[in-house]
């Protein structure tokens, strides 16, 4: 039942939310670990109604705001929700080829093809027969990433002390209200909002034995 959470998981950990928070913590230290605190706890909580919406009514919140919109309304949606899924792409694409420049001396366009690539035969696995397959292969990437950040914590561990000052909000100065809004957009992000609702009716093949609405809630 977790497999949709875990798919969902992956705009968390992505190059957008890296990049912000490595670049927050090299410029003012621990001094916005309460935004990234308050953005996941934000998140959880958006993340489960997504998922309660989309295991009660059986329907994704795209497909529900689609009734609900006149003409205009569900274009200028649509249109919205490309220029997201563009942008994020863009960064996911050219954050991998620079990781792939990083561990092998590619270079960035061949980095980015490799991306391109490997990115759409994944979604090959996406379709209802083959979920299952997709969820653990995502979830095998984040068990990667996982292990990445563990074994930071061990190599270069947090000064404990810093940590529970950098608990209590405040700014200093235009340019760290500026980051923080960069933290919270990079993990409150729609796309993973309107993802989660349909993950959790994907999941299931049509005619499978599902839990109970309650169970799965």
């Amino acid at each position: 039942m977790l497999g949709p959470a875990f798919v969902a998981a992956v705009a968390y950990v992505d190059p957008g939310n890296v990049a912000a928070n490595i670049t927050s913590g090299a410029r003012y230290g621990y001094l916005l670990v309460w935004v990234l605190v308050l953005a996941n706890c934000m998140s959880v909580l958006i993340q489960y109604q997504s998922a309660k919406l989309g295991i009660v009514t059986g329907k994704s919140l795209p497909a529900i705001l689609g009734e609900r919109l006149g003409d205009g309304g569900r274009f200028m949606f649509f249109m919205q929700a490309e220029v997201i899924a563009i942008s994020t792409d863009l960064a996911e694409v050219i954050g991998g080829a620079i990781a792939l420049k990083l561990l092998f001396g590619l270079p960035l366009f061949i980095g980015g093809c490799i991306i391109g690539i490997i990115s759409t035969v994944l979604l090959i696995f996406q379709k209802s027969a083959t979920h299952h397959i997709f969820e653990k292969l995502i979830i095998a990437l984040l068990l990667v990433i996982t292990f990445g950040f563990i074994a930071g914590l061990f190599i270069d561990p947090p000064n404990p002390a810093q940590v529970l000052q950098g608990l209590v909000p405040h700014f200093k100065g235009t340019e760290t209200v500026l980051m923080a809004t960069s933290m919270l957009g990079a993990t409150v992000m729609p796309h993973a909002i309107y993802l989660h609702s349909t993950l959790v009716n994907d999941h299931y093949v049509p005619g499978e034995p599902k839990p109970s609405v309650k169970t799965l809630l």
